[in-house]
């Protein structure tokens, strides 16, 4: 059982799984220069594309991680084949619906309008994407400017996180994690969630969320 007055919620891995086009875009560019495409997919969740970039090509400069990066968002946002919601997503926004949340994501806005269309989940009102930020995850900016447009302390708020960049980003704000699927599991969020189907939100007169997690 975690307590909270906001939730800050990942995108992909978290509420929409998209591991496939995710996977076909970036073996495609890891081919494209030379690279071993599993060795580049055990890095590309969580972080923005440019990050990723900079990371598995770091001679490279900056302004062409930037270009590719533009590149790479247009190519998923048209590639929606296999996007579906993580399980228990749908129910889980519904219970959210009335109550302090913020998206944030390293996707960009139409990528992330895309990606939680294809999933049939409603939009946060609160969202924090790319453009919003100067730092990808692990860079805690964007969980911290998510707590400030929902004026809520961030020792107040609890992240969902499936990516070591996520929940490293999470840690670094002060803020509780929830790691969500398989790959949260080894980086040691606070609880760790096999889907969202085991989720129970409950909401106090003072605020208070309360989130269970059920057998």
């Amino acid at each position: 059982m975690l307590t909270a007055r906001a939730l800050l919620l990942d995108m992909d891995g978290t509420l929409v799984n998209s591991d496939a086009v995710v996977e076909r875009c970036w073996r495609r560019w890891a081919i494209r220069h030379g690279l071993d495409p599993e060795e580049a997919l055990k890095i590309v969740h969580g972080r923005q594309g440019y990050a990723t970039m900079a990371v598995l090509l770091p001679d490279r400069p900056m302004e062409q991680n930037l270009a590719e990066n533009r590149v790479m968002l247009a190519e998923e946002t048209a590639d929606l084949d296999g996007v579906v919601p993580v399980p228990g997503a749908p129910a889980f926004m519904a219970a959210l619906a009335s109550l302090p949340h913020a998206l944030v994501t390293s996707a960009d806005e139409p990528l992330a309008q895309a990606r939680m269309g294809a999933a049939g989940l409603p939009m946060p009102a609160v969202r924090v994407t790319a453009e919003r930020v100067g730092a990808s995850k692990p860079d805690p900016e964007g969980f911290l400017k998510g707590a400030a447009e929902l004026g809520v302390d961030p020792a107040d708020c609890v992240v969902f996180e499936d990516s070591e960049a996520g929940i490293e980003a999470g840690r670094a704000a002060g803020m509780r994690v929830v790691g969500v699927g398989p790959r949260a599991a080894a980086f040691g969020p606070d609880v760790h969630v096999a889907d969202l189907t085991r989720l129970r939100v409950e909401s106090a007169a003072d605020g208070t969320i309360t989130l269970h997690v059920t057998d």
